[in-house]
Order: structure tokens, then sequence, then C-alpha cells
């Protein structure tokens, strides 16, 4: 008896799982695998070929099958964790500035039209922002669970509950952790990456203050919180807020303390050294700097660090911080280590258990 044409196509959907999930597949085992004889088997792969898929047949032994690359790309097959990585990994696409944005937006509005209900859902709230790019490898791993039930909230207006704070200390995290016991409910409003990290802006109402959290910290705890009306982030722009806070500054994404300045070298020697500043050469080996930093003395320090000479243009803050640099640099320069100190620096230090 002939099998209903809806049996033989979600057969033919479980071979070429089988077939994508690793290189060379032995007749027999397909054939046990899907409970069908090996004839059965041979009469599949023939029509998975007259629809395009380029599978090759394995001599040896045991005979089998390859799926290889072809001219074309033909239809592939996911699993629900593998279409959620797709989808995530195309919206990382479409805002990153990778180059690839539109062609990353065409992509992520096919597998948007044909995921499942129950994962759209899943991924329906996931709209990043990106404050700094980065180059580099990223930051710690996030579970993508959390990252897509953070997304999930913030788009529903629902609150969080979660302990925070297991890794150690972070000089770029603004909110010190605090224990696995100290749980957070918080209104979360946007989920930011940052320099490879991930992490969430949101509104505490204990404290009445905005607050940012590193995803990779984040454990939720199961129920969440209440739905709210969401607030307006300062000056309209979550990433600017943030960019401002990763700068210690409450007026959005600038420096609290930025200073004008004339180095004695060229744009060329200072431009890999001076991050956001803003080069303006004014002649031969003389550029006007503008550039920022979290604190006057701060700002001193990485000017000195250019190892150039330096003119102060503006302002008086910053030629007090240089003076109060420049004493406190003559004052290590002019301690002379006790003859026991040195003794001590020249052996050995023990290796922490």
């Amino acid at each position: 008896m002939a099998l209903p044409a809806s049996a033989t196509s979600s057969r033919l959907l479980s071979l070429l799982s089988l077939l994508q999930s690793r290189r060379d597949w032995p007749g027999s085992v397909l054939a046990r695998r899907l409970d069908i004889s090996e004839r059965t088997v041979r009469r599949d792969v023939d029509r998975l070929r007259e629809l395009g898929y380029p599978i090759n047949a394995v001599k040896g032994p045991d005979g089998g099958y390859r799926l290889e690359a072809g001219a074309h790309l033909p239809p592939l097959l996911f699993d629900d964790e593998q279409a959620v990585a797709l989808t995530v990994a195309l919206q990382l696409a479409v805002v990153t500035g990778a180059g690839i944005g539109e062609a990353a937006a065409r992509a992520l509005g096919t597998v948007s039209q044909v995921l499942p209900s129950h994962l759209t859902r899943r991924v329906e709230g996931f709209r990043p922002i990106v404050v700094e790019r980065t180059t580099g490898g990223g930051g710690e791993q996030v579970d993508v669970d959390v990252l897509l039930a953070i997304a999930q909230a913030v788009q529903r207006s629902e609150g969080l509950r979660f302990d925070y704070g297991v890794p150690p200390a972070d000089e770029h995290d603004t909110v010190p952790p605090t224990g696995p016991a100290a749980a957070r409910e918080v209104h979360p409003h946007q989920l930011v990456l940052r320099a490879g990290r991930w992490y969430l802006l949101a509104w505490e109402p204990r404290k009445e203050d905005w607050r940012t959290y590193r995803v990779d910290r984040v454990r939720l705890r199961v129920p969440g919180g209440a739905r709210f009306t969401p607030r307006e982030i300062p000056g309209g722009d979550a990433a600017a807020f943030v960019a401002g806070r990763f700068k210690g500054s409450p007026a959005g994404d600038v420096w609290p303390c930025t200073g004008v300045v004339v180095v004695h070298a060229s744009a060329a020697e200072l431009s890999p050294f001076v991050g956001d500043g803003t080069l303006e050469s004014i002649g031969p080996r003389r550029c006007r700097l503008v550039l920022g930093s979290w604190s006057w003395t701060g700002l001193a320090a990485s000017l000195a660090r250019l190892d150039e000479d330096v003119e102060v243009v503006e302002p008086q803050e910053l030629r007090d911080a240089f003076t109060r640099l420049a004493e406190r640099a003559g004052r290590a320069a002019a301690v002379v280590p006790r003859p026991e100190e040195l003794q001590q620096a020249d052996q050995p230090g023990e290796v922490p258990s």
C-alpha cells in the first residue's frame, strides 16, 4: 500500500536533516535510523537529487551518501535552536555595521516569514542597539535564552527579577556585583551591545535611577515582575545615554572633562593613540587636540602618555591637573627605597595558591 504524500515528505525531511548533520552516512545506518529499507533510502536520495540537493554516493565497504556543496544553495532544514541562532545572528548583522546590513535585513525577512509561531514569540522582541563596535573576540558568553527572555520583557514592558553579580567586578560595570543572593527588581528598557559585551539598560524603582547591568551576570528569577509604563530615556537616545554612562557623564555621550591642547607631533603620529579625540594639524609637527576623560587628572595623564611636549590651551582645570600630576611625579621620583626594600624586590614572589 502506498504511503500518503505527507508521510513521504516527512521522511524526506528527516533524511535531509540526517545528511546535513555529518559528512558521510552508510546506507544501512540511514535505513535503520529511518526504519525503512535500503532500497527506499536509494529512492528517497534520488528524490532529493531531483529537488537540487547534490548527494553523492560514497564508495567503500559500507557504501553510503554524502551531501556535497553545489553550484546553488538548496533549501536547508534547521532545528529550533539553529533557527533561533540564525535569527539572532541576522539581527546583529543588521545593526553592527558589518557591511552586509542590507543583505542581512533581506535574509532576516525571509527567515521571519517562515518561522513557526512558537519561535517567533521567542525572538520577536530582540531589537538590540550597538553603542561601540569592536573587532576583537568579544566579551563573555551570554545564554541566548536569557538574552531573548530579556528582549521579550523589554518589548512587553514586563518587569524582571534576577540575581546579579556572580563573576568578579569589572571596571566598566556601572553596578558593582553584590553576590548571587542580591535579587534585583527592574523595569527593562533596552538591550545594548557595547564592545562585544551585552548590557541591559533598566530603571530600578528601589533606587529611583537608571542602571546598566551586564547580561552575562544576570540569573533570571521566575516569575518576573509586573507590567510597567516605560519611561523616557534621558536625552531620548539609549545609545548616547549608555555611552555617556561609560564615560562617567550624566549628560549623554560626552566626556565630563574635555580639554584643548597643542601637541608637538604630527597628526599621523598621534592618530592611533587619541581614541575619540579630534586632531587638527596647525603646522610642522604641531597639532591641536581636543580630548576628553572622566577626570581632569585622568585627562592630564592621558596626554602625558603621548610622550610629547604639550601646551594647554584651555581650560584652567586642565592646567591645575598637570600641576598636581607634576608634583605627584616629583614626589615619586624623589623617594629613595631603603636597602631592605630593594632586597625584598629582588626576591622571587610567592605564587598564590
